[in-house]
């Protein structure tokens, strides 16, 4: 009989991962490009297509997929509520989070994030394997728990409230619509803009930044924790990274908008905002 797994936290070090590889409670998942997760993965790591944690569809292609396609996903590598999951990508933590974000959704709250992902673990001479793990398949049922979605309507009916705030994860030029992906540019009012890239060290093989100078940073931008946060990017992919960012400093109601963008601004009716002046750049 193996040892019971450890409490882990959900910000979890390369070197803390690779002495329970093997522990039958450990859920690796690998949201890496399907050519990265080839070239060499995390021992016993299943692959999840990144697409596959989006439904695809236009305009809104970022939205969650349907209750049959999650069940169908969760239950291909294997999830059951006694797993621990493992979370990482090669991009920085995007996926990662909105692969963490979305088992949030599904109530399944036992999961950490592999800080740096494919980079820290390669880089810092960790063992790759290269063969394909497949897990063996569960009878998982998708549930929605909708504490941790943002709805359109739900933002717009919040705006200009004191204690909510949006972060958007874009980039500065898609924030104040010098670069347009969608029928309309600019962003959300009063949305505050922080690019997801910001928050990854370089120094540190794309880990989080310390988390005292991510703390200081986002309170200076009035993304304080005594608030309701709802953070977007275009698809609700860049944005899994400060989703992932704010758990990870154990902000307490934080919300995707899976919409993001590629709703908001293909809509006619909706508030659109062009200005430089909530625009912040660390």
């Amino acid at each position: 009989m193996s040892a019971s797994l450890p409490s882990l936290p959900l910000l979890l070090e390369p070197d803390a991962l690779e002495p329970l590889l093997d522990h039958p409670d450990l859920l690796i998942l690998d949201a890496s490009s399907a050519a990265n997760y080839q070239r060499g993965h995390v021992p016993n790591a299943i692959h999840i297509a990144p697409q596959a944690l989006q439904n695809g569809i236009q305009p809104a292609v970022g939205k969650l997929p349907s209750v049959e396609q999650l069940s169908a996903l969760f239950a291909s590598v294997g999830l059951t509520p006694d797993k621990h999951v493992i979370a990482y990508d090669d991009e920085g933590g995007g996926w990662a989070g909105r692969l963490l974000w979305t088992l949030e959704v599904l109530g399944h709250h036992r999961y950490s994030y592999l800080n740096g992902g494919l980079p820290a673990w390669a880089n810092e001479g960790h063992p790759l394997e290269a063969d394909a793990s497949v897990g063996v398949p569960s009878q998982f049922v998708a549930q929605i728990h909708p504490e941790s979605i943002a709805t359109l309507d739900y933002i717009r009916d919040h705006l200009g409230d004191h204690s909510f705030a949006v972060w958007d994860a874009r980039s500065p030029d898609e924030y104040v619509g010098r670069k347009v992906v969608a029928a309309r540019g600019g962003h959300i009012p009063g949305a505050i803009n922080l690019d997801w890239i910001e928050l990854m060290d370089r120094r540190r093989n794309l880990r989080l930044l310390p988390l005292e100078v991510l703390s200081e940073r986002l309170q200076a931008l009035g993304l304080t924790p005594d608030k309701t946060i709802v953070t977007h990017c275009q698809t609700h992919h860049r944005s899994g990274l400060t989703w992932l960012a704010m758990k990870v400093l154990g902000y307490p109601d934080i919300k995707g908008y899976d919409g993001s963008w590629g709703e908001w601004g293909n809509r006619s009716d909706t508030p659109v905002d062009l200005s430089f002046a909530t625009r912040t750049e660390m």
